[in-house]
């Protein structure tokens, strides 16, 4: 798994039992591989962007698979773990650009996405079976591609009795809501705003620093009223869920326009760093409110943003005791990751699966080794 917060390759080295309703996993191994600021970069040149160079996206469709394969190999070779006792690799890939119709707004064309990172590259480099590209199969049943940890939130999280809501807070935020009758007409899954995509690239332009450690900018400034009202000043707040969004709507431009609206683009960058962690736990917590109807809500939180002491903080002063998903048997960081490798495990031996109205669907395209 690599996400929009390009921090590195999170691998995670699964068993599964079964498929669908009585999938059973146990997580043996887990690695992020972080990745070097000149490979962010080149990333980062077509990432989330209308218009790119496209001989380099070209390039960097090839060279990511192969970079992936790469490092797959690498933590392998530090477990012990031969290629060939592998039975597959769920790759992800890298996301470029997400474009629900709701974002792009262009007349007769659909929802698109667009991850990179060619799975026959992979399958190659590594000599393993790989399953990729999962997204085009939702978007083409009907959904809008994201998020697709609804699949793997229901069959390993949820629990009769409880209603829960597993929050994942990466690049960007999204929740799943799992009720306690089991009802999957009710399941919820949907982004939800930013998570973190914003305050690390305040951090990065302003402090140099890849994210705010420990919150200690964040903590270090105030939270400034008016930007933080002009910043929850969008339509997408207000849309119907599910619905989907990414750093193509949630970057440095729209923190801009916020900041002209409001009259505070010379504010303190600590306050700016402070005022977009705020809005991520205030877009949180008013989605939560406005939508989910139910008592007893248990929170598990993953991602990034679960080690975000301020973010987490705000969300524990409105709604009380939040644990990780470690209560779940889930290492956090490694949710993302071992959520795909469900998904790989039930294209190879599952049944479309209905959720909602969530598209009934396998999703994934098969690359052989050599």
């Amino acid at each position: 798994m690599s996400g929009t917060s390009l921090d590195g390759l999170d691998i995670a080295l699964c068993r599964f039992t079964g498929n669908g309703t009585n999938t059973q996993f146990e997580l043996i191994q887990f690695t992020t591989i972080p990745y070097s600021h000149s490979f962010k970069s080149e990333v980062q040149s077509v990432f989330a962007k209308k218009t790119v160079d496209l001989e380099k996206l070209t390039l960097l469709n090839a060279f990511i698979g192969n970079y992936h394969g790469e490092l797959v190999l690498e933590a392998l070779s530090d477990w012990h773990i031969t290629p060939s006792s592998v039975d597959f690799i769920a790759s992800h890939g890298q996301t470029i650009y997400h474009a629900p119709k709701r974002l792009h707004k262009q007349i007769g064309y659909p929802n698109a996405t667009l991850q990179i990172g060619d799975g026959d590259h992979l399958a190659v480099k590594t000599g393993i079976l790989t399953i990729s590209d999962f997204r085009q199969k939702h978007i083409a049943a009907g959904g809008e591609g994201a998020p697709l940890a609804l699949y793997g939130d229901v069959l390993l999280g949820s629990r009769p009795g409880e209603n829960r809501i597993l929050l994942n807070i990466g690049g960007i935020a999204n929740l799943t809501y799992l009720p306690a009758d089991g009802d999957t007409s009710k399941v919820l899954c949907t982004d939800i705003g930013p998570g973190n995509t914003l305050i690390d690239a305040a951090c990065r332009l302003h402090f140099g620093k890849d994210y705010d450690e420990d919150s200690k900018i964040a903590n270090s400034g105030s939270v400034n009223e008016s930007l933080l009202t002009a910043l929850l000043n969008h339509a997408f707040f207000t849309e119907q869920a599910p619905k989907t969004t990414g750093p193509e709507l949630f970057n440095l431009m729209y923190v801009d326009q916020a900041q002209k609206a409001s009259g505070t683009e010379n504010i303190p960058k600590e306050d700016l760093v402070s005022t977009l962690s705020t809005f991520t736990a205030v877009s949180i917590i008013n989605f939560i409110n406005t939508n989910i109807a139910a008592a007893d809500l248990k929170i598990f939180v993953s991602g990034g943003g679960a080690r975000n002491p301020f973010v987490i903080a705000e969300l524990k002063n409105t709604f009380g005791r939040i644990a990780d998903t470690n209560e779940l048997g889930i290492e956090p960081d490694a949710k993302e990751a071992i959520l795909f490798a469900l998904l790989g495990n039930e294209a190879l031996c599952g049944e479309p699966i209905g959720i909602g109205n969530n598209p009934k669907v396998l999703m994934g395209k098969f690359s052989f080794g050599v």
